[in-house]
């Protein structure tokens, strides 16, 4: 009973640690990953905020249309930072955690929590 309960325990604990696990990726490889969550780090080279959609788009590597793939911020998760992302992170390397979607054949991550854009401390 106790074997039981303990490979019991051990698997869920496996497939739990699994789900939050994310791989870290070079941002020039990120539409090799699309569909998988994934953690990105590299710098913010160009950002804009569209008012009238209240999105903020943040270029990676790259400026508009050469990125490698693109931050995008949307609404309400807009207000979740403390500074204007498309200047808070200008010029900056960070670290993007999250799933990489295709967007008209670019990759990008949508951000939906502040803690998934982080400055990269390395």
């Amino acid at each position: 009973m106790k074997k039981a309960l303990f490979i019991t325990a051990s698997l869920v604990l496996a497939i739990t640690a699994s789900s939050f696990a994310q791989t870290k990726i070079e941002s020039k490889d990120a539409g090799k990953h699309l569909n998988e969550t994934v953690m990105v780090c590299d710098k913010i080279v160009g950002g804009k905020f569209f008012s009238n959609s209240q999105t903020t788009l943040l270029d990676v590597t790259s400026a508009h249309p050469n990125e490698t793939m693109t931050v995008v911020i949307k609404g309400d998760d807009r207000k979740k930072f403390s500074e204007a992302p498309e200047t808070y992170f200008l010029n900056k390397k960070v670290c993007i955690t999250g799933k990489l979607i295709d967007y008209k054949g670019k990759p990008e991550i949508i951000i939906t929590e502040a803690s998934q854009l982080v400055i990269d401390k390395n």
